[in-house]
Parts: C-alpha cells; structure tokens; sequence
C-alpha cells in the first residue's frame, strides 16, 4: 500500500468497546456465548442445506452463501474484541489492520450484495413464479454467487487501499473494537476529504440503494401475496419472506446510518450499533431462517430421525 513512505506509526491500539474494569470478564463471557452460537448455528444450517438434496434449490445456495459470510464476518472482529478483554496489551499491527479492514468490508459487502439477490430471487419466485426457472436456476444461481462475491472483494480492495495510501503519524489509538474506515481516517495525518466523499458514496449509498431495492422487491411482493385467496397459501408464503425482511432490517439500518455520516456520530454509538450488526446479526440469522422456514425445520426433523436411527443400527 506505499505505507512505508509515509506512516511512522507500525502498530495501533484498539481502545474496544467502553466499559468499567469489573466488566472485562462478564463481557468476555457474553461475547464467547455470541461467537459460539454464531459458529455453531451458522455451521448447522450449512450441513443441514449441503446434507439434505430437497434444499438444494437456489433459495437454500444463497442461505448457503449467508451463512458462510456470516461465520467470517464474526471470525475478522470477534476473536481480537475477546483476546483484548483479557490482555493488558490491546495492540495491533500495521499489517494486521490492514487485514481486518479489508476483509471485513470484503465480507460485509458481499453479504449486502447476497440480501439484494435473495430479494431477487423471492420477487422472481413469488411475482413471476413461470419465468422463474428460466431467470433463477442453480447455474445462475451460481453464477451471481460468484459475481457478489467478486464485486465485494473489488469494493474492499478500493477502500483498503485508499485508507492505507494516506500517512499515519500517530497517534495510533482506535476509538473502535476493529480497524474500520471511518475509525482510521479520525487517525491520518492529511487531507481526507476526498475518503470520506467515497465512503458516503460507495458504502452508505450502495448500502441504501441496495436497500430500497430490496424494500421494492418486497412491495411487489407484498401486493401478490395480499392476492392469494387461499389463507394457508398467503400464511407460508407471507412467512418465508418475513424471516428476510427481519434480517435485512437488521443488517442494512446501521451500517447505513454509520456510513451516510461519517462525522456526525458519537463514537460509543457508532461502536454499539456496529456491535449489532457485525456480531449480533450474524447469531441471529440461522435462527430467523430455521424457525421461520418450515422446509429447513423439516430437514432439521429428517436429519434427527436419521441419526436416531443410526445411532440405534
């Protein structure tokens, strides 16, 4: 990134999130929990789409895809936010910054992408379920997972590198729990008018069209399921789609606030909603979508009766 011409700064100190000394162990405690859940609910949903072939439909690739994201999105934060829980030393380097930056909007971004797909897919399913074969198969299917996941990665390396290219010269302590854009911009010792332009314009502004495109999808789709005359139909389908909206407001309300404003937020507010987003989202996920999707609560059903029955042979 050029930074060896310019930054005289070779590690940063994460300051984490703000709490009392008595706190560091309970904090540390929770935050395990929500790692472990996240790790194993996310893994869980994984086996029972890759193990059960009646989930091998387009839907269930992109649950797929998210939950994957969402094991490493938790995994580039989480992990370092508990180590400095219970170090004296809260450092990291310079590389090591650079690395979490990246792939943190690297993942981040993909997962923006994947939601506006899945809200593709369920218009396609619902509005015009005769064309959806030919708009939505498991080749296409493949073919976008491969295109969000590419356009993400280009998103990250824009702003990896744009961050990186301005000089560091201290100080060096983060008012953050991860290395991220706005965070490392309050820390550059030059002009970062022109970041910040970029950070509006290609974070908090792809977050919010992505956003109202999926609130679009989802009107369309409302209007069709209102038409169902038959209640049961109008219930399951109704429900299927709930358990995306519930995620997506999740996910794409504070980045969007963070993003859109890069200068105006107080920074334990910024910190508290980004926690949400980046930690707690990502547990909650594969519980939204198991309990709100009867064909994944039936696989998960199939999959215990068949190790019942394995366990009894």
């Amino acid at each position: 990134m050029g930074h060896e011409n310019y930054s005289s700064v070779m590690e940063f100190v994460l300051i984490g999130l703000p709490h009392p000394e008595v706190m560091k162990i309970p904090l540390f405690v929770l935050f395990s929990l929500i790692y472990f859940c996240t790790l194993l609910g996310n893994v869980l949903l994984i086996l029972v789409v890759k193990g059960d072939r009646h989930l091998h439909k387009p839907m269930y690739l992109f649950l797929l895809n998210l939950s994957f994201l969402d094991i490493w999105l938790s995994t580039v934060t989480l992990p370092k936010m508990l180590t400095n829980f219970v170090q004296k030393e809260t450092t990291i380097s310079f590389h090591g910054c650079i690395s979490q930056l990246y792939f943190f909007h690297f993942f981040g971004s993909t997962e923006c992408f994947l939601y506006t797909v899945m809200a593709y897919d369920r218009f396609l399913a619902i509005c015009r379920p005769l064309h959806y074969p030919n708009f939505m198969n498991l080749k296409l299917c493949r073919q976008f997972a491969a295109g969000i996941w590419f356009t993400g990665s280009l998103h990250s390396m824009i702003h990896t590198t744009l961050t990186f290219r301005l000089p560091f010269c201290g100080p060096n302590r983060i008012d953050y729990f991860f290395c991220d854009v706005i965070p490392m911009l309050k820390l550059a010792c030059a002009d970062t008018t022109l970041n910040k332009a970029i950070i509006i314009t290609n974070i908090g502004a792809v977050a919010l069209i992505c956003f109202l495109i999926i609130l679009i999808s989802y009107t369309y789709i409302a209007g069709t399921i209102l038409k169902i005359k038959n209640s049961e139909g109008r219930r399951k389908t109704f429900s299927t789609c709930a358990s995306h909206m519930i995620s997506v407001f999740f996910y794409y309300g504070p980045p969007v606030f963070i993003y859109l404003s890069p200068n105006s937020m107080d920074y334990v507010i910024e910190e508290s909603i980004a926690v949400f987003y980046t930690l707690v989202t990502p547990m909650l996920n594969p519980i939204i979508y198991s309990l709100r999707n009867n064909e994944v609560k039936t696989s998960l059903k199939r999959m215990n009766c068949n190790r019942k029955l394995q366990g009894r042979n």
